[in-house]
């Protein structure tokens, strides 16, 4: 009789167990947000999420307001919705609001890599180097090199040149912003002599556009992936594809190049000196590729359609690119010198970097999530005080909070190339309920997770785009063609993808 009380008590406590595991018994306490955990034990409202993240989210704004907590596989998220809340959190402390906990465990997941404490300073430290000050001058130069090498190598002056030439747009920008960014950062074939020089310059052609086309296919996997729902049959491709790219982007093939970035190498020794085994920093090399390269050509693709689709706008732009080019004696016309884009040159386009954060605010839509290490406190807006919950989440989607807010930006669907400046060309500050904001757009984040590699990405999204309008006349095939529906699996992402591609057609402008 004992012993079947003792499997009687035994079944028990494990049937408790696991209904504490699925979020059986989790109740809303007083002071915390309303807690919504769906009708499925565990899952909650994991497929809705991941089906259309931006409508579930306005779902569940409407029914609890700007601050709730969702079960979602097993977590419970507190999404915060009100922006006023957004300088608290981003500013909190790692020992209170910790962004590494969840990116560590998607990046051992998705890139089969495993970040060890001191990743996050080596590649600020890193980056801080290389892809800001003095170190951006450098790779902009190494970037603008590699442009040259890929757009302006069969470039000729003859009526007979300036024939309209077709392609697809997003496959386009993506494959030559890619393959720039690519061989700026992780080196070039090595040569010896002018002689072979050219044939080097063939083989990079070659080898970056073959990188390309597997990190498309990988590209393509990636939502499911981090989402871990992919069928066997993709399992099988993704690991074929981790396991290459460990290959083609390890260490010793790395050594073999020339023209590695200071910022490809200085991580792989600090990496090194920290005792990461070289296996592990291949993977490591695979995550910098995807971190750098994964949303800079989709964001070039978006904003030059927006400039095909605003006539005012490209007008505007493009009498900028022009002007800069003229000041700086850079000017494209028949027979002078391949134009060589510089840093100071970026500099001087107002018109140009607004209309590119007006892109990244239509098209940027990443989640910022932190675990709750303590419990904490958070007042909104109205000064309604809430306790987000020890071991939750609290997630940000500035997309919907504040990027496509009307009463921070009037008619948020609508691109206007200068919504982010003054007439004068300074920048303009934005408001809520009279009171100024700091965080008004928010492609790359905030806080201590802020991407450290911004100024790079905007500098080759930037560099693409003034050769574009320099050497081209860019047109839509069918002008009337309507900027297409974005894949709704990517959100939380980064920049956002097309769900389909368009046409477009280019001809020297000289």
């Amino acid at each position: 009789m004992a012993l079947c009380e003792i499997l009687l008590c035994t079944l028990i406590g494990l049937l408790f167990g696991v209904l504490y595991l699925l979020g059986m018994f989790r109740r809303q306490r007083p002071g915390e947000p309303p807690l919504d955990k769906g009708i499925i034990p565990w899952l909650g409202y994991a497929l809705d999420f991941r089906k259309d993240t931006s409508r579930f989210l306005k779902k569940m704004q409407r029914k609890h307001g700007d601050i709730f907590t969702v079960l979602i596989g097993g977590y419970y998220f507190t999404f915060v919705l009100d922006p006023s809340c957004f300088g608290a959190i981003v500013k909190e402390s790692r020992s209170k609001l910790d962004f590494r906990t969840f990116a560590s465990k998607l990046v051992l997941q998705v890139f089969g890599y495993k970040p060890i404490e001191a990743n996050h300073s080596i590649i600020h430290a890193s980056s801080t180097k290389h892809l800001m000050g003095d170190g951006l001058t450098v790779m902009t130069q190494a970037t603008m090199e590699n442009f040259k090498k890929l757009m302006l190598f069969n470039l000729s002056s003859g009526e007979e040149k300036r024939v309209w030439r077709e392609d697809s747009l997003f496959d386009y920008c993506y494959n030559i912003v890619f393959r720039a960014g690519y061989l700026a950062l992780y080196g070039t074939q090595p040569h010896q002599g002018a002689e072979n020089k050219e044939k080097a310059n063939e083989q990079d052609r070659i080898h970056s556009n073959e990188m390309f086309h597997e990190f498309r296919k990988y590209d393509r996997l990636f939502p499911r992936l981090a989402f871990a729902v992919l069928p066997p049959k993709d399992k099988i491709e993704a690991e074929r594809l981790k396991k290459l790219f460990w290959s083609m982007l390890s260490v010793k093939k790395s050594w073999q190049k020339d023209n590695i970035s200071g910022w490809i190498s200085d991580q792989n020794q600090l990496l090194a000196e920290n005792g990461v085994p070289e296996y592990m920093r291949d993977r490591f090399m695979f995550v910098l590729l995807w971190a750098s390269q994964g949303n800079t050509g989709p964001t070039a693709f978006w904003l030059l359609l927006y400039l095909m689709k605003h006539e005012e706008a490209m007008k505007a732009v493009k009498d900028e690119v022009d002007k800069v080019s003229r000041e700086n004696a850079q000017e494209t016309k028949p027979g002078s010198p391949p134009i060589n884009v510089t840093r100071d040159m970026l500099n001087q386009t107002p018109v140009l970097d607004s209309a590119l954060e007006e892109t990244l605010r239509l098209v940027a839509a990443p989640i910022l999530i932190r675990a709750v290490l303590e419990d904490i406190s958070l007042k909104t807006s109205s000064g309604t005080e809430y306790t987000l919950r020890k071991g939750d989440r609290v997630a940000l989607f500035p997309h919907m909070s504040v990027q496509m807010n009307p009463e921070i930006h009037p008619e948020p669907h609508e691109f206007k190339y200068d919504r982010f400046i003054n007439p004068d060309g300074t920048k303009k500050y934005f408001y809520k309920n009279g009171k100024r904001l700091k965080y008004f757009n928010m492609p790359w984040g905030a806080g201590v997770s802020i991407c450290p590699g911004r100024f790079f990405a905007s500098t080759e999204i930037k560099m693409f785009v003034f050769l574009m309008l320099s050497l081209y006349d860019l047109e839509l095939v069918n002008r009337e063609e309507e900027i297409p529906a974005i894949d709704i699996s990517r959100w939380g992402f980064g920049t956002m993808q097309p769900a389909c591609d368009v046409r477009f057609r280019y001809r020297l402008r000289f």
